[in-house]
């Protein structure tokens, strides 16, 4: 039986409030295709009355110093790290994601939110020695109003580690929930609540064509940072040149290449491509390495391999601990899914484990989709082209090196890449070639803080989990004494 979570309202100037218009949205458990909640379905109005509250409260909040705004976010990260009685159930039955995985997402929300608290004193600006007799320097300052929109995939950790950058360098933030999993955001509305001064985070829900389209289009919403598809953020981009000059990162989708060279062991890459098509998360991962590009003399050992492991991933209730994998985030991604597995199969492409949707007892109506491995694709085949943001994997042969590489960076998408040999003349030649923007030598998927995360290409603009996303909430000035 699913349970129902109620109607949870916006938060916006502070107050939990329904939408304007009085109209709500249903959210449904994927896992069983049925309605357990509702949220306001936000509207252009609603974004107006959050960015208005967001830049009331901006004055105050940007006048705070750096050590105010850091000793607020290890607070608020504090209470996200405590929050896994709220989130974790909730989270579940609202994304499909595995509970025994989720807590991993807390970690990593307020493990960031401490890490930028800590590099306010590093939003530094210059001095110049432009002229001997005069005093140039350079100064940051806040935007003021940011605008965040976060994906369907990891909401609740998304939602509070995106906070922190924008929050640290004396901005307000509006940001807007993901459509189909809307939940998890109003227990990260509350946490803000307890901790943050009115109006310094708001948090609306609704569609992205309505909300998030006005929240882009927004006037005092200078600027924007989206983690989504490509598609979506090519509208973004479109969207936000109709109004004004924005700053505008993209975190996007990825067809990521993992290439294994002949002197590595088998067994490690095989483990490391299951791991890294993120099956827990029913591959919904855009740093999922869906490409497993395999050396000839691998091919065979690798594929067994990994047909083991896959099939016996166990799915099942996203509640249970001992789940592998739930089911795919919604009724439209099941299509999309769906369609794409077709086309490899119509293409030719050899199924291995799964291609089909799965029957999982007692989930009748849920978005379940078998674990698939498919074999023998070849560059021309869709699943080798079309991110499926989906537990489908496909398997390429190659024979030379240069072979590997011009597969690997045929595709105008370069998020991450993933390199396995023992020949580190091999793995740096080509960590350097390879058009992705996070390169893994002989590891697949760990983000390490600091060093930054980010695309190439349609994969995405700006680096985030660094300082650099630090800065990039902030607008330098020049300012010149004349002596």
């Amino acid at each position: 039986m699913t349970t129902h979570y109620g109607d949870r309202p916006m938060y916006i100037g502070g107050e939990f409030v329904p939408s304007e218009s009085g109209e709500w949205m249903d959210t449904v458990n994927p896992a069983t295709g049925e309605v357990h909640g509702r949220v306001p379905a936000g509207t252009a109005a609603d974004v107006d009355r959050a960015v208005k509250a967001a830049a009331a409260a901006q004055l105050e909040w940007g006048a705070r110093s750096v050590w105010e705004r850091g000793a607020l976010l290890r607070k608020l990260a504090e209470r996200i790290r405590n929050s896994a009685d709220r989130v974790l159930e909730l989270e579940a039955a609202d994304t499909g994601n595995t509970i025994a995985s989720l807590g991993n997402d807390i970690t990593l929300a307020s493990g960031y939110i401490d890490f930028v608290a800590g590099l306010g004193i590093e939003i530094k600006g210059e001095s110049v020695p432009a002229t001997a007799e005069n005093i140039h320097f350079t100064m940051r300052q806040p935007y003021g109003v940011v605008g965040r929109i976060v994906p369907f995939n990891h909401p609740f950790c998304f939602a509070g580690a995106h906070l922190g950058a924008p929050l640290i360098a004396g901005n307000t933030v509006v940001l807007k929930s993901p459509d189909q999993s809307p939940l998890s955001a109003t227990v990260m509305a509350e946490i803000c609540h307890e901790v943050l001064p009115p109006g310094v985070v708001n948090i609306v829900s609704g569609e992205g064509v309505v909300v998030g389209d006005a929240i882009v289009r927004h006037p005092r919403v200078p600027r924007i940072g989206f983690t989504g598809s490509v598609p979506t953020g090519m509208a973004i981009q479109r969207a936000a040149a109709e109004v004004a000059v924005k700053h505008i990162t993209l975190e996007l989708g990825g067809k990521n290449p993992l290439i294994a060279f002949p002197d590595a062991d088998p067994a490690t890459v095989a483990a490391a491509a299951v791991n890294g098509m993120n099956f827990s998360w029913s591959g919904q991962s855009c740093g999922s390495t869906s490409r497993l590009m395999l050396h000839e003399s691998l091919y065979d050992e690798v594929t067994a391999m990994i047909a083991a492991k896959v099939g016996a991933i166990n799915l099942g209730d996203p509640l249970d601990p001992a789940s592998g994998m739930g089911p795919v985030n919604s009724a439209g991604h099941y299509q999309h899914v769906m369609r794409l597995i077709k086309s490899a199969i119509d293409e030719g492409a050899r199924v291995v484990n799964g291609g089909a949707a799965a029957a999982v007892p007692g989930f009748d109506g849920g978005y379940w989709v078998q674990p698939t491995v498919f074999a023998d694709v070849t560059m021309d085949m869709t699943v080798a082209r079309e991110e499926v943001f989906g537990p489908v994997l496909a398997i390429l042969k190659w024979s030379e090196p240069d072979e590997a590489l011009a597969m690997a960076n045929q595709l105008e998408l370069g998020l991450t890449a993933a390199i396995f040999t023992r020949d580190i003349n091999v793995a740096m030649d080509m960590a350097r070639k390879v058009e992705s923007g996070c390169v893994w030598i002989n590891g697949t998927g760990r983000h390490y803080m600091g060093t930054g995360f980010a695309g190439w290409k349609n994969s995405g603009l700006g680096r985030e989990e660094c300082l650099e996303e630090v800065l990039s909430y902030t607008v330098s000035k020049s300012v010149h004494i004349i002596l």
